[in-house]
């Protein structure tokens, strides 16, 4: 349906004079019949009727009216949902109760003019693609490949170095400790079933596993966090790796440990990644947000922290 008639045979039925509606919409009284005329040839009806006072809707045209107001309504929704400015920023994060997210909902206090559009997609490869085909604005991952191999047309940025804890129950030989060293934990059972071979998190704490003599147990099914949770919380022997800025929430009668690993402290390189080219200005204001040039990346850096190899390249 021809939308310029339609925004035509609104304009009309509110002025009540094609002469008002063509004056309104910047074009001849000429060109308003015209379109009128269109419109009326393809739904097969007659939308107004000449009186002496000008045009005049008929049976046909009230009905119609208020679906073409509703039309012309989605036509700007539809515009305004891609229109750098008027869209919303659409961000990718590894998961809504983690860092990443955390981080934008700082920003967004910090710029509330700003529309955000949280998306979690699955893995830095179907994210990068994201960003590089427009579908996205702006996506955090840890980036497993070196710069060489991102395309030319990709920029990042390493944004949150965040450290990682170790989650126990009450009953776990380390449940009083205060902090541990990573080589504490050779010989004991971590329980990560959320990790999915060929993800960045999975490339991540398989080289963490190997550089400390780590045994991560990846098997079982993936039911979420609170029933992984649940099962730490009644077992003596499992335990769990956290993000130090992960949202946790269990009953009180779980009496779960949250507890600091350090000596080195083994911390999860968070990346923003963006298209240079991209306009909306909500990015270039979480790119200011997120990298300010004084004081560069948040989270701890220093010798005592250990970041995978392929993490340590883009340093």
């Amino acid at each position: 349906m021809d939308l310029d008639a339609v925004r035509t045979f609104v304009a009309v039925a509110d002025a009540g004079q094609f002469q008002e509606a063509g004056a309104e919409l910047g074009i001849t009284q000429q060109a308003v019949s015209k379109r009128i005329a269109a419109l009326e040839k393809d739904l097969g009806v007659r939308l107004f009727g000449r009186t002496a006072r000008g045009a005049q809707l008929t049976i046909d045209g009230q009905a119609f009216l208020p679906h073409a107001r509703t039309l012309l309504q989605a036509e700007e929704r539809a515009a305004a949902s891609v229109r750098p400015g008027r869209r919303p920023l659409r961000v990718d994060v590894i998961g809504r109760g983690l860092a990443p997210a955390k981080l934008l909902r700082e920003f967004h206090l910090a710029h509330s003019a700003t529309d955000l559009d949280v998306v979690t997609l699955f893995g830095a490869d179907a994210a990068l693609a994201a960003v590089r085909s427009g579908t996205i604005d702006a996506s955090f991952r840890a980036l497993t490949r070196p710069a060489r191999q991102i395309a030319d047309d990709i920029e990042t940025a390493r944004v949150l170095d965040e450290p990682i804890q170790l989650v126990t129950g009450p009953g776990h030989m380390f449940a009083a400790a205060k902090a541990l060293t990573p080589s504490q934990l050779a010989g004991h059972r971590i329980w990560m079933p959320g990790l999915v071979a060929g993800t960045e998190w999975a490339a991540y704490y398989n080289e963490l596993a190997a550089a400390f003599g780590i045994t991560i147990d990846a098997i079982g099914p993936n039911f979420g966090i609170e029933p992984l949770l649940e099962a730490i919380a009644d077992s003596p022997e499992l335990a769990t790796f956290v993000g130090e800025q992960t949202s946790l929430v269990w009953p009180a009668h779980w009496d779960l440990r949250r507890i600091s690993v350090h000596g080195p402290t083994p911390v999860y390189p968070h990346s923003l990644i963006w298209r240079p080219d991209n306009p909306h200005p909500g990015l270039a204001a979480l790119r200011a947000y997120l990298i300010p040039e004084e004081t560069g990346r948040r989270g701890i850096e220093g010798a005592d922290t250990w970041t995978p190899a392929w993490a340590r390249r883009r340093r």
